[in-house]
């Protein structure tokens, strides 16, 4: 089995972070963005170069492929999930991702715009990069890595699954999905047609960490009328 390259997953990273998939909410189109279909189109190339099976983009911009198992023994089938937008409060265009090398626990200044730090002792998760490489962008634009860290790592793992067929594994179905920043990503997955008997989706936080249940929020709007009045008499 061949030892694991990080290479592979970093390039892919490098690759989808350069492409604007913000999402948005004053749309009422689905996607709410046509440009988040153009990352989409990109990975449909990629999966179908892989050699992965059922690879499609469907009319709603869902990404689909089936990594097929290599057992003859019935396994569940389990599905690999990650979304293509990125969050509309930042800006996504023209992302200039940084590799900040054998990181040593200083603060981190972001070049183009020095008033944005990534400071050490107000972000607790730091101290266990210490001696590991961050990826920042330039203090600009968001980077994207929620979820492209995902995508790239999904992408990467099917790479190595089908480079090193030693390992055993049962079929595998992927989807990447559009609108997950504006809370409408899964309203028109069809969780029949994904085939899953039990799925992951991969936007986690810490390494070897699984959260059980997700967030669950419903926005409410309250309209307050009154009379006008004079501020000396309100």
């Amino acid at each position: 089995m061949k030892p694991i390259d990080r290479r592979l997953f970093l390039d892919r990273f490098l690759t989808y972070v350069k492409f604007d998939t913000q999402s948005s909410e004053e749309s009422d189109t689905y996607p709410s963005t046509e440009k988040q279909k153009e990352l989409g189109r990109h990975l449909v190339k990629e999966l179908k170069e892989l050699g992965l099976q059922d690879v499609e983009m469907d009319e709603h911009g869902y990404v689909f492929a089936t990594l097929p198992a290599n057992v003859d023994y019935d396994v569940p089938v389990i599905g690999l999930i990650s979304h293509m937008d990125t969050s509309p409060e930042v800006s996504g265009a023209n992302v200039n991702p940084i590799i900040h090398e054998n990181y040593q626990g200083q603060d981190i200044v972001l070049p183009n715009d020095p008033e944005q730090v990534i400071k050490f002792d107000q972000n607790p998760e730091l101290k266990h990069c210490i001696g590991k490489d961050i990826i920042t962008t330039d203090g600009t634009t968001l980077l994207g890595a929620d979820d492209k860290a995902g995508i790239a790592e999904i992408m990467g793992t099917l790479q190595y699954l089908i480079e090193n067929p030693e390992i055993k594994h049962g079929t595998i179905r992927v989807a990447f999905t559009v609108d997950e920043e504006v809370g409408t990503g899964t309203q028109y997955f069809d969780v029949k047609k994904f085939g899953a008997d039990y799925a992951y989706t991969i936007a986690g936080e810490s390494l070897g960490e699984i959260e059980d249940e997700p967030f669950c929020a419903d926005p409410a709007y309250v309209t307050i009328k009154g009379v006008n009045v004079h501020p000396g008499y309100a």
